[in-house]
């Protein structure tokens, strides 16, 4: 597909022309403009501001400072965005107009593959700085090797989006650790690789040695000895903090007046209880579960999944529609059934 990108300055006529596989790239491209606008006027306004308020300014994500870098070296990958030649298409694309000269040539490139891609360079700059002065060699380099492990380029934007300090990792000293830890301690397959990364982005950020064989022999010796559950159903559980996360929910669990043993149980069967908020989650529902619903721990015990409910949405209105009813429900069956199975348990009930 052509598409002809107008100059609203001068609307009759037509400046250049893309050729693009599908409208998104070509919004993203729309809006790094925005952002590379703002750049400029950052540089601008640098000129006349005090320097502590221009180091203020400089920390906002639409500003950047790029020195020149050598160009990336051709790539035999020809889907993959960072691999146009500037001069075939970058370089005819209205970014690259007087209006934007005094940006660098590698820098302008750098936004706009990491917009192609579906990432928002502003905010990627913003939450990884690094970024900044970093190649687009070494950018393509990480891609390479991410789509050498099965990930598809499609993957990416979502991938890089969630952990823009992806970006400038090391290779050989951050990803191939990790593919390690994956196909060696968690036994997973590589045809399994993008499955398992998909679920959690934030494997490829953490350090092996620091969090993830830590959470691993944590988790083992609670009891979860399914791998392959753990990796392609909770792997969110291995970028858990074991001392700031994992150790104190099943310490609260265990104040609820439970012995460990339940509380290790509980969370074996609900892995789940291990990413909830003990102040937004466990304490309100607990509180509302003694004090309206006057359960008992047993319950808990064998429902450990009551706290993945929805306090406000679903506990709440499931118990007091029972309650003016006169039905006394099972937790599991209250909460678990469909809206339609609910009221056709409260006629059953009602009637009888």
């Amino acid at each position: 597909m052509v598409v002809y990108f107008v100059d609203m300055r001068h609307p009759d006529q037509c400046c250049n022309k893309v050729v693009v596989g599908t409208l998104t790239p070509l919004l993203s491209i729309i809006l790094s403009f925005k952002r590379l606008r703002c750049y400029e006027a950052s540089r601008s306004v640098n000129n006349t501001m005090p320097s502590t308020a221009a180091t203020a300014y400089h920390s906002s994500p639409c500003f950047s400072l790029q020195s020149p870098s050598s160009l990336p070296s051709n790539s035999h990958q020809p889907n993959n965005p960072l691999t146009i030649k500037p001069k075939n298409v970058l370089q005819k694309h209205p970014l690259y107009t007087p209006a934007h000269s005094n940006l660098s040539l590698q820098f302008k490139e750098k936004i706009l593959c990491l917009e192609i891609m579906g990432v928002d360079s502003g905010k990627a700059l913003s939450l990884n700085p690094s970024l900044h002065t970093a190649t687009l060699h070494s950018i393509h380099s990480i891609i390479s090797f991410l789509q050498s492990k099965g990930i598809h380029q499609k993957d990416l934007g979502r991938i890089f989006g969630m952990c823009p300090k992806l970006l400038t990792s090391n290779i050989r000293t951050d990803l191939i650790p990790v593919f390690n830890f994956l196909s060696q301690d968690l036994k997973v397959p590589d045809q399994s690789f993008r499955r398992v990364i998909n679920k959690c982005p934030r494997l490829l950020v953490s350090s092996v040695r620091d969090q993830l064989k830590p959470a691993l022999i944590f988790l083992q010796r609670l009891g979860f000895q399914d791998l392959e559950a753990l990796a392609h159903q909770d792997p969110v559980l291995l970028v858990s903090s074991v001392e700031k996360t994992l150790i104190p929910k099943l310490e609260y669990l265990v104040s609820l007046g439970m012995s460990r043993a339940d509380a290790v149980g509980m969370v074996l069967r609900c892995p789940g209880l291990f990413t909830f908020s003990v102040e937004n989650n466990f304490k309100p529902k607990f509180e509302y579960f003694v004090g309206e619903m006057e359960g008992n721990l047993e319950e808990l015990k064998e429902f450990p999944q009551y706290f993945a409910f929805s306090l406000e949405k679903r506990i709440k209105p499931r118990h007091m529609e029972a309650v003016q009813n006169g039905v006394k429900v099972p937790l599991a069956l209250m909460l678990k059934s469909t809206d339609e199975e609910f009221r056709e348990l409260m006629t059953r009930h009602g009637s009888g």
